[in-house]
């Protein structure tokens, strides 16, 4: 169709007041909309009556479809529809794949629009009152990957250590012991972190510890559910970092 056009959208964290007001417009005019897994289920109901619905969703150790497979989908739908709404959780840009969607629509002729959405590395932790960046604390903070193609943690994981920069870690539950074996080749044993699973819904959880302690959390981690490490000072001005902190101190001068 001359007129068809794939709008790629960031669906924010999960809370449904956090997408974009130019986000929920392609939603309200999509003919069809292809969804992940993150993408908030109530963020559909805003769309028309006609609008269709397909999961394209990846969680751990499932996929409806593979990558290339939704490419050729969105391909596909354009043939058909004039409308086509990609919805992804948080922005298509922050490893959510959507370069590669992007390529593979325009090498194929595909017209295009990008709604960029609130990456859950920037609003996660915001929610939760921790700050990336302090005067006084850090001037950066870096975004890594906490799983690569090969289930391995990136090596930008080192140099992320290596600072004093806040580390937020994405897709990294399931090597969680790796990343804070590696961090701790680099960071203060004392240095707080947080792990913030299910951010910004209604269901979200937090641990907050120390690095030296992260043995002491694994168990507490329900792994079938998404979520951020976020690792750095900055993670001390979360309002309950000092009443555990003082809990800690307690506990270890029963057992001394």
């Amino acid at each position: 169709m001359k007129n068809s056009k794939v709008i790629l959208v960031g669906a924010g964290p999960g809370d449904r007041g956090l997408i974009t007001l130019k986000g929920l417009k392609a939603i309200q005019k999509a003919d069809i909309i292809f969804y992940d897994a993150l993408v908030n289920p109530e963020l559909l109901k805003e769309a028309q009556a006609h609008t269709e619905f397909v999961y394209v969703g990846k969680k751990r150790n499932q996929k409806t479809f593979s990558q290339p497979q939704i490419n050729q989908l969105l391909v596909d739908a354009s043939r058909q529809h004039n409308i086509i709404v990609r919805l992804k959780g948080g922005d298509p840009f922050v490893f959510g794949r959507g370069s590669e969607e992007l390529n593979y629509l325009e090498d194929h002729g595909v017209k295009t629009e990008i709604v960029p959405g609130i990456s859950s590395a920037l609003a996660v932790p915001a929610t939760q009152g921790i700050p990336l960046t302090m005067r006084g604390i850090n001037e950066s903070f870096f975004v890594i990957t906490g799983t690569i193609s090969n289930g391995q943690v990136s090596k930008d994981l080192k140099f992320g250590a290596m600072s004093s920069a806040t580390l937020v870690i994405l897709m990294g539950l399931k090597n969680l012991p790796t990343i804070m074996r590696e961090t701790l080749r680099f960071r203060n044993e004392n240095t707080p972190f947080a792990v913030i699973q299910n951010g910004t819904r209604q269901n979200e959880n937090i641990i907050i510890d120390n690095l030296r302690n992260y043995n002491s959390i694994i168990n507490q981690i329900d792994y079938t559910q998404p979520g951020i490490i976020v690792i750095g000072d900055t993670v001390s001005e979360h309002p309950a970092f000092f009443e555990e902190e003082i809990q800690r101190v307690l506990e270890s001068s029963i057992y001394e």
